[in-house]
This record gives structure tokens, C-alpha cells and sequence, in this order.
């Protein structure tokens, strides 16, 4: 297993000092200042590759070459974000990156309410709150339909929810939750939000599989023909919010993928924290259904909470995440490819961090301090070293 450190490039306050010193040996990282459908040009790839072997340190996955909206809806300029996309792929080969990280969520990313949320050992996490996005849903972003979505008794949770904030609370709800990707510089509007949600409207869950499957078909062959393994991150949440159809949630959704390119390089991000939060998603049986196709692997721990409206980041080895269970798996097929003549470890790393510490007295990209990922992979280098010796 190759341990990374995410890393968001030279404005990132966590450094590569930090990742080295954290003892991994790969930097997973991304061209943030090239937006979706752009060409990253070599000279850009190089640069970046020049700044993290500085460190003495490897950029080994490339965490992501985005997908556009106009890809995942099949708009007029698809096949020409297709082709930039390609023209980004071979341009990564060239420079000896072959693992490359994407997701097809459309619209928005990862789904939070609270960044800041703070945990009874004093730790700050990050929070999703049901009645809270309900709260924006209807109230804040006001989506045509909305309330279809919603059931009564939701509405009323998310109308008090509402009443109990203050006016910087409702500003603080609307900026966490319209943000861009982590990393980039895009920053959304509530109206271009607002519209590009209904522009999902006649799509639904069935047109947007159909556009992944399009995708996967454009692109997976020349992936294989250059040696670079494509692997889709799962939605998080799991499941359709504010309209949008979400399709990377479930073992189904994951087999479906797979079935749509037969190409080795069409694979998976396997991400247990976002996966986790859905209770009857066994994380343990879907990653041993689709271990040959991991190419990529977070791990966190999600926890729950009581009455289901709520899940917050948990710490690694805490939560509802089996990390034992699928740290055994993973070694294990590890051992399965090297017994096949594949070599090249499985690169992972600890997914997201809460706040600990000294995190505290830094700023950092949401979900990604220092010291608070520091001890989320020590716990896993200590799993990782026992289920070694003891299997």
C-alpha cells in the first residue's frame, strides 16, 4: 500500500513539508487553476511534478481532472470537453501519471452544513444536518419543486431550524453549502446554482447513468491504450439531495460502471467515508465485490447519528466505518495482484481530518488540517503494519 497525503498545491497552508514529515511518500494533487473542459498543459503538469519531487516527495494520483456540467449533460460542447479531457489524459501520461481521480456528481460535490461542528472532546468536524439543507432547499434557495422533496414534517424541522438563525448563520449555511470542489476557484452563485439544478430536470437518475455511460466510452479506451487508470469517486452523500440525481451510491451503481466499459482502466475511488454514511451499504462485501477494479482508496470513519438526519465526521478508527475490515481486504488483494505480476501498490490515503490541535490556530481547506490528518493516518499505518503481520 502507497501511503499519500492530499495536497492542494502552493497556496495550500498545509505544505509539503507537512506531508513529508507525516511519512508518506506520494502527494495526491490536481491542477486547480484549470477549469473543467480546459486542457492542463504539459509544461503546468511538469511544474507541479518539479515542486513536489523538490520535497523529496512523488506526486503519484492525480485528484481530479473534473468532469464538466457539459459533459454530464450531454450539452452542446460534450464532445469537445471529451476531447479536451483525452487531450489532459495523454498529457499526464507523458509525464508518468497514471492514476487520475474524478467524480460524476452533478452540480455541487461533497454535501456538508457545518464545517465547523464542534465534538464533545473539543475536536472540530464537519457535519451534515438533514433539517438544515432542508432549510436551504426551500427557504434560502427557494428551487422550484422543492417541496415535493420534502414531507411535511420536514418542512416544519427545517422552517424552525430556519427561525433559530441568525442572519450570518443563514449567510454561513448558503456558503458551505454552494461551494465549489475543494481546491478550485470557482465560486457559485445561488442563481447559477438555482439553474443549473432544473437543467437536471429532464435528465434524472436515468439520463445522467446514460452520460456516464457515453463518457466511459469515449474515454476509457484511450485511458487503456496509455496506461492510465481511470477511478470514479463515489457521491457524498449517498443519495439524491435538492433534486439532483446521484448515481455512484450503492454496489448496483458501482456494477452498473463497470459494465460500461470493459477496459481495466475504467475503475473506482474507493471512498469508505462517503459510502459509509448509507447504513445498509456493506463496506466490507462491496469492496471485496470490486477490489480488482480499486485503483484509489480514502479511508475515513462517518458516524451517524441518532434519529438519521444527521452524520459527522467521526475519527478514523471511531464511527461506523469497519477500517479493520476493509484494510484486510485491501492487503489481500494487493497480494492477489503481485501474485499476478502487478506490483504497483494500491495508493491510499486518510480521507478528510477534524480539527485537532494546533489545526486550530491555521487556516486549511475544509476537511483537510494538518495535524488532525496526521492522526488519522498514523492510525491507519498502525492497522495497515498489524493486518500485514497477522494475515
Amino acid at each position: 500500500m502507497e501511503q499519500t497525503w492530499r495536497w492542494f498545491g502552493p497556496k495550500d497552508t498545509v505544505t509539503l513539508s507537512d506531508a513529508r514529515q507525516a511519512g508518506v511518500t506520494g502527494i495526491v494533487t490536481a491542477l486547480h487553476q484549470y477549469q473543467s473542459g480546459e486542457v492542463w498543459p504539459i509544461e503546468a503538469i511538469q511544474e507541479r511534478q518539479n515542486e513536489v519531487a523538490a520535497a523529496g516527495l512523488r506526486w503519484s494520483v492525480v485528484e481530479s481532472v473534473n468532469i464538466s456540467e457539459q459533459i454530464k449533460t450531454r450539452g452542446k460542447l460534450w464532445r469537445q470537453h471529451i476531447d479536451s479531457y483525452c487531450q489532459t489524459l495523454r498529457n499526464l501520461a507523458r509525464c508518468g501519471l497514471y492514476t487520475v481521480c474524478y467524480n460524476f456528481m452533478p452540480v455541487l460535490d461533497w454535501l456538508r452544513t457545518d464545517l465547523n461542528w464542534r465534538l464533545p472532546d473539543g475536536s472540530i468536524s464537519m457535519r451534515f444536518h438533514e433539517p438544515s439543507l432542508a432549510a436551504f432547499d426551500l427557504f434560502i434557495l427557494r428551487r422550484p419543486g422543492a417541496e415535493a422533496d420534502w414531507t411535511g414534517d420536514e418542512q416544519r424541522k427545517a422552517h424552525a431550524v430556519l427561525q433559530a438563525m441568525t442572519g450570518e448563520e443563514r449567510d454561513r449555511l448558503t456558503a458551505t453549502v454552494i461551494a465549489g470542489l475543494p481546491g478550485t476557484t470557482e465560486v457559485y452563485s445561488l442563481t447559477y446554482v438555482r439553474d443549473a439544478i432544473a437543467s437536471y430536470g429532464e435528465i434524472g437518475a436515468d439520463g445522467l447513468r446514460a452520460n456516464l455511460g457515453e463518457f466511459l466510452r469515449a474515454v476509457s479506451p484511450v485511458a487503456e491504450g496509455l496506461g492510465v487508470k481511470l477511478c470514479i469517486h463515489p457521491d457524498d452523500p449517498p443519495r439524491s439531495y435538492l433534486g439532483l440525481p446521484r448515481i455512484m451510491s450503492t454496489l448496483e451503481d458501482m456494477e452498473f460502471l463497470l459494465a460500461q466499459a470493459p477496459e481495466r482502466a475504467n475503475g473506482i475511488t474507493f471512498c469508505s467515508g462517503s459510502l459509509g454514511v448509507r447504513a445498509e451499504n456493506n463496506l466490507v462485501e462491496i469492496l471485496r465485490r470490486v477490489a480488482p477494479r480499486v485503483h484509489f482508496v480514502h479511508l475515513r470513519s462517518t458516524l451517524r447519528e441518532p434519529g438519521g438526519e444527521a452524520f459527522h465526521e467521526a475519527p478514523h478508527l471511531a464511527g461506523d466505518v469497519n477500517i479493520v475490515g476493509l484494510m484486510k481486504e485491501l492487503v489481500l488483494e494487493e497480494r492477489r495482484r503481485a501474485q499476478q505480476g502487478d506490483l504497483s501498490p494500491i495508493p491510499f490515503r486518510a480521507d478528510h481530518g477534524n480539527k485537532i490541535l494546533t489545526d486550530t490556530e491555521r487556516s486549511s481547506v475544509p476537511g483537510y488540517p494538518a495535524v488532525g490528518r496526521l492522526k488519522g493516518l498514523a492510525e491507519l499505518r498502525g492497522v495497515l503494519t498489524a493486518v500485514e503481520a497477522l494475515i
